[in-house]
């Protein structure tokens, strides 16, 4: 059965992205791409809310995408993505598919199947969603060296305490660190 797990980028006082929802922040490098890579080729989905969907869409399938990041270009556009959206009515983005309604059903159906695990990029909203029906098995965080004073926090919105237990943990020559978590049992 696969897994969905959540991989997101946070400053080290907890946003998830800026006041003006920038992300020009992420320390992203060689060794960065490397990583995103190898995390890309374990998954066969990729999850998104509207918002993220839209900001993915808008990038990797152009011209500049492919040609700064040929390989995690060619992963992100040939992967099944699935946007999670009351208000969207069409998707563009090739291998996309919209899920309007009944988000927890069909997570679950999705969940049974023997596949690869499924990823949630961004889309902390998304994930805020999922936590109360309890379908996010693991929590990978990127942790970067910078302090932004004033943002939207990651995962704001949680409605109650959520334990969890380290897995692993990685450093990366950036000053990025990766926190891995699963739900506490």
């Amino acid at each position: 059965m696969g897994k969905i797990i959540v991989f997101n980028m946070t400053t080290l006082d907890g946003f998830f992205e800026g006041p003006k929802h920038e992300i020009d922040w992420h320390h992203v490098d060689d060794e960065f791409n490397s990583f995103a890579i190898e995390q890309l080729n374990t998954v066969d989905t990729l999850l998104f809310g509207r918002v993220t969907y839209e900001m993915m869409a808008m990038y990797w399938p152009t011209p500049t995408a492919i040609k700064n990041d040929p390989i995690v270009a060619n992963i992100m556009n040939s992967l099944p993505k699935i946007v999670f959206s009351k208000t969207l009515s069409h998707v563009d983005w090739q291998n996309t598919r919209i899920i309007k309604d009944n988000f927890a059903e069909e997570i679950l159906k999705l969940k049974k199947r023997p596949e690869k695990d499924m990823f949630i990029f961004g889309s902390s909203d998304l994930a805020v969603s999922f936590i109360p029906h309890g379908l996010i098995d693991e929590y990978r965080i990127m942790v970067n060296p910078v302090f932004l004073g004033s943002g939207k926090p990651l995962l704001k919105g949680i409605q109650k305490r959520l334990e969890l237990k380290l897995i692993k943990t990685k450093s990366f020559k950036s000053g990025n660190v990766l926190i891995c978590y699963e739900p506490a049992k």
